[in-house]
């Protein structure tokens, strides 16, 4: 019986780890919950679940929340707050497996301890790969502990990579549906609204990644957690828009073998195999393959989407300009974009600088 810290539960990688858990009672349980400001869904939580720690975001919601279990007469359940509590909920001596989600760099103080602490860490939060990767993969090595990665890419990147040695990988290509507007006119991208936005044509995900991904910035954080996650050099990382979305990434062997996972979009199936590492556990999330029409590939269109250009820069360790102030800075950068598309007033999507990738960088048709 794995014992699961969530950091982050009431999200929908966090709602997704929990239906894992109910599917599965005699293989996982919960042992902890970082909830963060939604007092309601963590009461709720609490009653279904009984972690043996919760946190939340201030003491005042810790304090309501104690209140509230109080006078369920639940009280057995340890409330806890802020950044210390969700460093305590991820180090709790009896959890096993820690599922790293909070959105944003507020995670990534709890996600390191966790690793200090000897937990293997499902990580569902790249933001703490593109701040402080390097930083992350020393400390899981230095305690022998298993970095999962859980966002489908480079889950289907891990899977794939566990048929050869790292030496005999010559590439990895990443994945993207292009979103939204893979096919809008560039003449209609300052009309945009939150609305199309939020419309991702192949996942259900959270509002904040969702847009991420309509500017493919997403994919852009993508490529410096791969880059950071698997020790590769940003040239060996390839992004090709596939819009099916049924291939979630593709390792290339240096023998030219091309290898690919194939899965139903589903981000349970994910979360269920960093868990249950190094098993597989029959599940039925399933992909009907006769359904499977064709699957196409191109390449990404730098112009529409710039934000694969700056990522790529950012990671590339022989750009000058480059460098961890500059990759820190990307995710800062477009919490703020999102914060300011979602203002009432302002519905156009972020001005960016645009420019052709350079040539070292751009994929091979």
């Amino acid at each position: 019986m794995k014992q699961i810290a969530i950091l982050g539960s009431t999200g929908s990688i966090g709602q997704n780890t929990l239906s894992i858990i109910e599917k599965y009672p005699d293989r996982f349980a919960v042992a902890s919950l970082a909830v963060g400001k939604n007092i309601d869904a963590a009461f709720e939580q609490c009653k279904r679940w009984r972690p043996a720690v919760v946190s939340l975001a201030t003491d005042e919601l810790a304090d309501a929340l104690k209140l509230r279990l109080q006078q369920s007469r639940i009280t057995d359940i340890e409330v806890v707050y802020g950044t210390p509590g969700t460093v305590h909920a991820a180090t709790l001596p009896e959890a096993d497996f820690v599922v790293s989600a909070i959105v944003g760099v507020a995670g990534l103080e709890a996600t390191y301890a966790a690793v200090e602490a000897g937990k293997p860490v499902g990580l569902a939060n790249k933001e703490a790969m593109v701040a402080a990767g390097e930083i992350l993969v020393a400390a899981a090595r230095t305690k022998g502990v298993a970095l999962l990665p859980i966002d489908s890419e480079h889950n289907a990147i891990h899977q794939c990579m566990r048929a050869g040695e790292k030496r005999e990988v010559r590439r990895i290509w990443l994945t993207a549906s292009g979103g939204p507007f893979r096919n809008l006119p560039l003449s209609e991208f300052e009309n945009i609204t939150v609305e199309q936005a939020l419309k991702h044509p192949t996942w259900v995900m959270g509002r904040r990644i969702t847009i991420d991904s309509a500017t493919m910035l997403n994919k852009g954080l993508e490529i410096i957690e791969a880059c950071r996650l698997f020790d590769i050099p940003p040239s060996a990382v390839r992004v090709t828009v596939h819009p099916q979305s049924t291939v979630h990434s593709l390792v290339e062997y240096i023998d030219g073998s091309i290898l690919a996972q194939i899965s139903v979009t589903d981000m349970r199936l994910p979360i269920l195999y960093a868990m249950s590492y190094p098993e597989r556990v029959e599940s039925d999330l399933t992909f009907d393959m006769a359904s499977l029409g064709q699957l196409d590939f191109e390449p990404p269109d730098f112009e529409r989407f710039p934000c694969l250009r700056l990522a790529y820069e950012a990671a590339d360790p022989g750009n000058p300009a480059a460098g961890k102030r500059q990759r820190t800075a990307v995710q800062p950068r477009s919490s703020l974009r999102c914060v300011a598309f979602w203002r009432p007033k302002r519905r156009q999507a972020p001005d960016t600088p645009t420019a052709p990738a350079p040539p070292h960088l751009q994929p091979p048709v």
